[in-house]
């Protein structure tokens, strides 16, 4: 009998924490990452130095050091989440910056032309981001931003470090009973390879459907 056939169901249920994990901050990063690429082509200098600093602070701060922060400082000010949650708003804000950046790339690839001939037209800033410069954009960084959901699969890993029982955790937990860290961390490692080949296969199949055609 196979020694790890009785773990299966614990595996199993850490597998579709990361797959929950993954999903709900792929999508609060990705609106998020609009945002913040909207204040960085904003009109308005201080809402653009907002974006800024939002993007070079997040850039360039160790996503392991703001879970811990987040998870064992902020208790410390009364303010508390489950552990789930704490890890999702802090990976979605992490990599909302990433998401921001690959967006902004996007709208510059939009012709000039294109939101003059919005304005031309009577659109608002907003009107012409929403139905002329964001959908072209979109469609132009639909492989970037697989890139970036691949990253941040892998660092949903890092919440294992607060306490959060995903995969990663979750084969940590049974290595520390079975001692057989090489093939239980190989199938962990399969596993978030196999996610991460179906991202890639499905934003592949994006980027082909939608391509721009120039």
């Amino acid at each position: 009998m196979n020694p790890f056939s009785g773990y299966l169901t614990e595996l199993g249920h850490g597998l579709v924490t990361t797959v929950e994990l993954t999903v709900v901050t792929t999508i609060a990063a990705l609106l998020l990452g609009v945002v913040v690429a909207t204040l960085r082509i904003c009109p308005v200098p201080l809402l653009r130095t907002v974006g800024l600093v939002y993007v070079e602070v997040l850039q360039n701060l160790p996503l392991l050091a703001l879970l811990v922060l987040f998870v064992f400082a902020l208790p410390q000010l009364g303010i508390t989440f489950p552990l789930f949650t704490s890890a999702a708003i802090v990976i979605a804000a992490y990599e909302g910056a990433y998401f921001a950046e690959a967006i902004r790339a996007g709208i510059n690839t939009v012709g000039v032309g294109q939101a003059e001939a919005a304005r031309a037209i009577g659109l608002t800033f907003s009107q012409s981001l929403r139905y002329v410069i964001l959908p072209q954009a979109f469609r132009a960084v639909i492989q970037p931003m697989g890139n970036i959901s691949i990253a941040l699969l892998m660092n949903t890993s890092l919440a294992a470090a607060v306490g959060v029982v995903e995969l990663t955790q979750t084969a940590n937990n049974v290595n520390l009973v079975e001692a057989q860290p090489l093939l239980i961390f190989t199938g962990a490692g399969l596993a978030y390879m196999l996610l991460a080949l179906l991202i890639g296969l499905v934003t592949g199949r994006l980027e082909r459907r939608l391509a721009i055609v120039r």
